[in-house]
Formats: C-alpha cells, structure tokens, sequence
C-alpha cells in the first residue's frame, strides 16, 4: 500500500475579484480560485493547493511555515 501526500502552502492574498484572487507566494504573483474560501479578503494568509485556497491561516502559522519552508530550501542547497 502506497501513501498519498499532499502538499498545501501558505499564499498572501494580495486582492479579491469574484471567485478569484491574486497572491503573493515568496514574492511569485499568481491567479487563484477562492471558491472554497469565499469571505478572503486582500491581507488575509490562505493554504493554496492545486491553484486553489482551501483553508484560511493566521499571520503568524503562515510565517512558520514559510520560515520552515525556507529553511529545507537552504538545507536542499547545501547537499
């Protein structure tokens, strides 16, 4: 048996259109379906998997995760 993992991280919503929205991800600006996070609104953290949100974070759970995030493309570097 094989296990499935998915991966979701943290984007800036930098404005809202509809059931769009532009983000901000480790400064990469990218169109995104909010269709399943309606109420986001520009300054707010998502989870983005696949091109959509699927979650709201806080500021600061959104942060860790970007530091640690950084900190495996560091450690990846190195080897």
């Amino acid at each position: 048996m094989c296990a499935v993992m998915c991966l979701a991280i943290p984007a800036l919503i930098l404005s809202t259109n509809g059931d769009t929205a532009e983000v901000d991800i480790c400064g990469v600006r990218r169109q995104i379906g909010t269709m399943l996070t309606p109420h986001v609104k520009a300054g707010d953290y998502v989870l983005l998997h696949t091109g959509y949100s699927i979650g709201v974070l806080n500021a600061e759970e959104a942060e860790e995760t970007l530091a640690l995030f950084r900190e495996l493309a560091e450690v990846s570097e190195i080897r």
